[in-house]
């Protein structure tokens, strides 16, 4: 108990507490200190606390009214009726108040706003408990020292009674005095002195009734009266019994686990000393880093500023010079000194040879003077505006001068992140986030049985640029997948997790051939054989006037260059949803070449074309399996008939599919079971299964794609490497 004191002081004066009321939060605060700091919020009237009792001996039962030691409950009969005729305002509350007035108080431990409602203090419980948990720990450890009678003259004499009644501490004289033979307070019953006085029972803020029931929904206790109230009707509400057993229960739990696991406890406090150390040393290193690096950078400035020095010292000097000779050759002209002097003297010469001789060198540099006179122009500028500084960038940078943040959690891009023959991953960083030199991508599956344990998290470290791309997963799996960014300050936080589920077979890799049925004038194949468009143009708008005088419409097909004769294969594709009508599935080999080498009548009571070779089969009785496994789409919708349902076998997750539309999903998948002879269509997104049918596989089959009117179907592209186009000739490659 000795150890426990921090845990018994109040956040606001950091003392003991007293009286000690508790708020909204669940924290705990003194009365008086929180009165105190309602005065401060400026809240007047609404710090005292009317249900409160009395502390100091002036105001004792011996000293109130007598009206408040007589004032009795009203009968549970009289506050029915007045609560069936709505006086059900607690004392305090203004009748008719429209909008009250709501207290908000700064709890000091969660430093946060706690709304106390209209009454402000009155409307909280004293935490009686952690007031006899102070008691208990001043007697442990003897603070306060002695106990004074509250009543004696001074000097005050020390307490040897308690009374609960009085709430007051009296030594034996003045029990005596204040509890007199005879009277009433002559009953009270004395208790051992102390400095806190408490009910003996949690009494109700506003009805003053024991508390005897909790309320789960507000997490509050409540009192019979409290129960009869709308505030709580509909609130799940027990007795205050069933509380505090399964409170105690769940808290004695936890105490237990703690109280067991000493070890584990002592591990993680030597574990967090040692982060305590390392993070000192860490620190004062780092401090150490800063300063060399400020350092560094002083010194690169310094000597910035000598070479920035030296060079205007240069240039000053280079012009100091030309101007000093500029300056003495003008200082030569002036009368009886320098040159002009010399040739005054020349000119006395009447030697004519000796005149010509001495004049003609003279004469040259009088003309160069006469000319620079004429042209006067100072040798060199006197500003030095061109060694000025521009350094507003530097300041910037210096000013923008902070510590490397590591960059935050990556986005991960769920359009652009699939999973087909291998994974493609796509993230970007936040808009402001620190650039990343690298990436670090993990990923597990997380469809692994129990019994296994969980597996582990794959990593690629140092992936660069914002994509990667994960090699040979596992079928049918579901894997989660996340990512980190990494630069000179370390880590970052990890991504969002994605799931993202595996194809349930391998990936079949083909390519669209259109000899058998197709037609060049209203299919186009793309170049590179994965793309196919139907365009009826006018043979179809005029047949379509003519649509009831027996006009003939063919279906025009396109089948892969690969033929499954054995295991388990899936492939995707993307129909358009402004198709008329597409049929995507399977069939055999020798089955489709004899339907389709010709023009059929879709337009003629003969022609059917669900006779068995789609979703819809011929009739219930015919046993064997059909030869075709078709899914209609038509306008952006897919049809599941009855017929398919019923005669096909074709069958969902809840058994016979009813004959109903679904939505086109932005890719369509079919897994081809050969040896089973089943093939499933499923939704390439989310994997969800559309359809299931048997398959005649006696034979090679092969991918179809059937076209009636406009449409367009487009096969899903492998993440890895693409095959090579297969070249095929009188007949389809086998793939073995």
């Amino acid at each position: 108990m000795k150890n426990m004191e921090k845990e018994l002081l109040c956040p606001v004066c950091q003392e003991m507490y007293k009286q000690p009321l508790v708020l909204p939060c669940t924290h705990n605060v003194c009365q008086a200190c929180a009165r105190e700091v309602l005065g401060q919020q400026g809240y007047i009237g609404h710090g005292g606390d009317p249900s409160s009792e009395p502390t100091s001996p002036a105001s004792t039962p011996s000293t109130r009214s007598p009206r408040l030691s007589r004032r009795t409950l009203p009968k549970p009969d009289r506050l029915d009726r007045l609560l069936k005729s709505g006086f059900g305002t607690y004392p305090g509350r203004k009748r008719g108040a429209l909008h009250p007035q709501v207290i908000m108080f700064p709890c000091p431990a969660c430093q946060g706003d706690v709304e106390l409602g209209e009454r402000g203090l009155a409307g909280l419980f004293r935490n009686l408990t952690l007031e006899r948990v102070v008691e208990r720990y001043r007697q442990s450890v003897s603070v306060g020292g002695a106990i004074l009678c509250q009543l004696c003259k001074p000097p005050p004499l020390e307490a040897t009674k308690g009374c609960t009644e009085c709430r007051a501490t009296f030594c034996n004289e003045c029990f005596k005095l204040f509890h007199p033979w005879g009277t009433q307070k002559a009953q009270h019953e004395p208790t051992l002195p102390t400095l806190s006085f408490r009910p003996k029972g949690l009494m109700c803020p506003d009805h003053k009734e024991e508390v005897t029931h909790y309320c789960k929904t507000c997490q509050r206790l409540v009192c019979q009266l409290c129960r009869v109230r709308r505030t709580h009707s509909g609130h799940k509400i027990t007795p205050v019994l069933s509380a505090y057993q399964a409170l105690k229960d769940k808290l004695t739990k936890s105490l237990t686990y703690i109280l067991g696991n000493q070890d584990t406890v002592q591990t993680q406090i030597c574990e967090l000393e040692e982060t305590v150390r390392h993070t000192e040393v860490s620190g004062q290193q780092a401090k150490e880093e800063v300063s060399q690096l400020v350092r560094g950078l002083g010194a690169v400035l310094e000597e910035k500023r000598a070479s920035l020095l030296q060079a205007i010292e240069e240039c000053q000097q280079e012009r100091l010079a030309r101007l000093s000779t500029q300056l003495q050759e003008h200082r030569s002209l002036l009368d009886g000194s320098g040159l002009v002097g010399y040739a005054q003297e020349v000119l006395k010469e009447t030697d004519q040879p000796c005149f010509v001789q001495a004049a003609k060198q003279l004469h040259n540099r009088i003309a160069r003077a006469t000319e620079a006179l004429q042209t006067f122009r100072p040798a060199a500028s006197s500003s030095f505006r061109h060694c000025q500084l521009d350094v507003g960038r530097e300041m910037k940078l210096l000013t923008e001068l902070n510590f490397l943040r590591v960059p935050e959690a990556p986005v991960i891009d769920t359009q652009r992140t699939f999973a087909y023959d291998q994974i493609f991953l796509c993230w970007r960083l936040p808009p402001h986030s620190p650039p990343a030199w690298h990436y670090t991508v993990e990923f597990r599956r997380t469809d692994v049985p129990a019994q296994q344990g969980p597996t582990r998290w794959q990593r690629r470290e140092e992936v660069r640029g914002t994509s990667a791309l994960l090699e040979n997963p596992d079928t049918g799996s579901v894997y989660v997948l996340r990512v980190r960014g990494c630069n000179k300050a370390g880590y970052g936080e990890y991504s969002e997790d994605v799931h993202l589920h595996t194809p349930p077979a391998p990936v079949l890799h083909f390519f669209l051939d259109g000899r058998w049925g197709a037609s060049r004038e209203r299919l186009a194949i793309s170049k590179d054989q994965r793309a196919v468009r139907s365009v009826p143009g006018l043979p179809l708008l005029l047949a379509a006037e003519r649509l009831l005088t027996g006009c003939h419409l063919s279906v025009d097909v396109v089948l892969g260059d690969v033929a499954v004769t054995q295991g388990r294969s899936y492939w995707a594709c993307a129909v358009d949803p402004a198709s008329y009508l597409v049929k995507v599935g399977v069939g055999l080999e020798s089955k489709l070449q004899e339907s389709f080498q010709g023009a059929p009548d879709v337009i003629s009571p003969r022609y059917d074309p669900d006779s068995g070779h789609d979703s819809g089969a011929e009739d219930a009785t015919v046993e064997a399996s059909p030869p075709f496994a078709f899914l209609t789409i038509g306008m952006g919708k897919i049809l599941l008939g009855s017929g398919a349902s019923a005669n096909a076998g074709l069958t969902g997750r809840d058994g016979p599919a009813a004959s109903c539309t679904v939505p086109l999903p932005p890719r369509l998948g079919i897994c081809l079971d050969y040896e089973r002879g089943r093939v499933s269509f499923l939704d390439a997104v989310s994997f969800r299964g559309l359809l299931e049918c048997p398959l005649d596989c006696s034979g090679p089959v092969c991918p179809a794609f059937c076209f009636i009117g406009g449409g367009a179907v487009q096969l899903q592209e492998p993440v890895g490497t693409k095959p090579e186009r297969k070249v095929t000739i009188g007949g389809f490659a086998k793939l073995d």
